[in-house]
């Protein structure tokens, strides 16, 4: 595997272009107030998947050849990577099947069944569906996604960077979720390569740090799993994003569960945006640096809006009482 460079996510805006709009890159004026910088929201969620995960899966399909299409392609997800693969192999004439937790957000699962996809549940988190998806790709021959370690994936989605450094040059922070590493990643391809003094952060919820240890300790580190966040809920880190952002990432903050559903709150409240627990946790980790950020510009990525019912009202509970 062998990382993308600047001129491969040029290559992917060419392409997922053709099928996908821009993004929003808009000035919250009730973030910035609040916290004291000049606050700029990338609205991923506005993607008709509701997800950063769409770029991914288009720049993939359209790469693979027509033999691999015909073979079928199989991957494991939460749900915005599965959605992200349903629809591109829609577009491309694949079959996709998708391995899922069984607890699994019905939401997403209505998502990617209307999509086209088969769906196969397996285990008790993330991990363990991806090595069941990992032994049907060997026992049927699919052609396997993993949803990190695929350098056309990180490409696709470092597009959503590469829009941002169009629309505001000048920016001095970005922040983004960390769940398997392909947001991250992506996003400091494109920013260290334009100005290397842009600093992006990444940002994952402390019921599954496998992603921080792994970068913390320069080794793929497995940790536990216990995070309502199903986008950021992986149990370690994975090799290409890592050896990315080994050297490039900033830093990385942790946020709890509870920080996650207050920045919930806070992005309906102060920036009219809904976004589920992995799509808030980049609001999350913004407050946890407010210091830090102070006088900045920021911009902070909302990836992804899929949040059931469920966890939009505990989230706006926790937001409530917080304020009382």
């Amino acid at each position: 595997m062998q990382a993308p460079t600047l001129r491969d996510v040029y290559e992917a805006k060419k392409v997922i272009s053709q099928y996908l709009p821009r993004t929003s890159l808009h000035f919250s004026a009730g973030l910035s107030e609040y916290l004291g910088a000049e606050v700029y929201l990338k609205h991923e969620d506005h993607l008709a998947l509701g997800a950063f995960k769409a770029r991914g899966g288009i720049n993939l399909l359209a790469h693979l050849t027509p033999e691999e299409r015909q073979r079928g392609v199989i991957t494991a997800s939460t749900g915005n990577h599965g959605q992200s693969i349903a629809n591109a192999c829609r577009i491309f004439g694949a079959r996709a099947m998708i391995a899922l937790p069984e607890e699994s957000n019905p939401l997403k699962v209505a998502a990617m069944r209307a999509l086209g996809a088969e769906l196969v549940f397996y285990g008790k988190n993330y991990d363990e569906a991806r090595g069941y998806a990992e032994r049907l790709a060997n026992e049927e021959g699919y052609r396997y996604v993993h949803p990190s370690n695929e350098p056309l994936l990180i490409s696709g989605v470092a597009t959503q960077t590469l829009e941002v450094l169009e629309d505001l040059p000048e920016v001095e922070v970005i922040l983004v979720p960390f769940g398997g590493g392909s947001g991250a990643a992506g996003a400091c391809i494109v920013a260290k390569a334009v100005d290397p003094g842009t600093q992006v952060y990444a940002v994952q919820s402390e019921g599954a740090p496998g992603g921080y240890l792994s970068w913390k300790q320069g080794q793929l580190v497995q940790a536990k799993v216990e995070t309502f966040a199903e986008g950021v809920a992986t149990g370690t880190g994975y090799e290409l994003p890592q050896t990315i952002i080994r050297h490039l990432l900033d830093d990385f903050v942790l946020v709890s569960d509870d920080e996650i559903r207050w920045a919930i709150g806070l992005l309906i409240e102060k920036a009219h945006t809904m976004a589920e627990g992995a799509g808030a946790a980049a609001t999350a980790g913004a407050v946890k640096l407010r210091q830090r950020l102070s006088g900045k510009k920021v911009v902070i990525v909302v990836s992804g809006c899929n949040i059931t019912l469920e966890q939009l009202s505990y989230a706006v509970k926790v937001y409530r009482q917080s304020l009382m």
